[in-house]
Formats: structure tokens, sequence, C-alpha cells
């Protein structure tokens, strides 16, 4: 009776993990047609085994960080190919240094899209407060206008 209840406590339902992790059903039933996950089956209802619960969470961390599901299953293969976990710790090495020089390179992106519109917020602004200016005093500052303001902070190769 106790190896019942042993066992019992080590399987969870669908419902189970899709609490704990706050993941829908399709996504688990998804993991498990990619290989993921394991579960036995008693007619239509599927058991997670703990090693099913410790690969959804391995497998939603990586999903996280930004690694696809091949990438995901890969790393955590390798735990039961090489008793060492050498081979597992070198592939999540490699492609978590490969991530990160992605992730820096889209850091920098965003940095220099940031620091482009924050350049054309003042431009605008300043445009806006001198017209809002010319129409209370009845003057025409200028000609200036939102092609110019805007091309102002194009590069010289082009981009924006």
């Amino acid at each position: 009776m106790e190896a019942t209840k042993e066992s019992a406590a080590h399987r969870y339902s669908i419902t189970d993990l899709r609490r704990e992790f706050g993941v829908t059903a399709r996504t688990l039933r998804h993991y498990e047609s990619v290989g993921l996950l394991s579960p036995e089956r008693s007619g239509q209802q599927r058991h997670f085994s703990e090693r099913d619960r410790v690969r959804l969470r391995l497998a939603l961390r990586g999903r996280a960080l930004g690694f696809n599901l091949a990438e995901i299953a890969e790393m955590i293969d390798l735990y039961d190919l090489d008793p060492t976990e050498m081979a597992q710790l070198e592939r999540t090495l490699a492609y978590g240094r490969g991530k990160l020089r992605q992730l820096e390179a889209k850091r920098a992106q965003l940095t220099e899209a940031i620091e482009e519109l924050a350049a054309w917020e003042r431009r605008l602004s300043a445009l806006l407060s001198a017209r809002r200016q010319d129409i209370g005093s009845g003057t025409d500052a200028g000609s200036e206008g939102l092609d110019e303001c805007m091309n102002e902070g194009r590069r010289s190769d082009g981009r924006a």
C-alpha cells in the first residue's frame, strides 16, 4: 500500500501542471507531441511523472530565455545520454553564449532606437511649442515642418 501512495504522489495530471506552471493544456500536449514530455496514459487521461515535471520546468525556463523547443529538447535530452553531464553542460553553455550575443546585439539596436526617438521627441516638442507661440502671437517663425524635423535625425547611411 505504501508503494501505491508513493507512486501516486509523484504523478501529476494536466490540471496539476497547468496550475503549478501557469500553462495551458494545449502547451502540455504540444510539449508531449515534440517529445519533451512523456506521460503515461490511462484511456484519455495523461499522468505525468516527476521527470516530466522537471523537464517542463526546464523547458519553460528555456523558453523564457529565448531558446526554441529543438534547442531545449537537445539540452535536456543530453542529460540521459551522458552520466557525467559534460555534454549537456557544454551544449547548454554554447547555446547560452549564442543567445547572450543575440540579446546584446538586440539591446544595442533598442538603445539606438530609443535614443533616436528621444531626439525626435525633443525636436517635435520644440517645433510644437514654437508653432503654439507663433499662433498666440500672430507671427510665423519659419517654415520648418514635420518632414524637416524628422529628417534631422537621419543618419548618413540613409536609415532612420
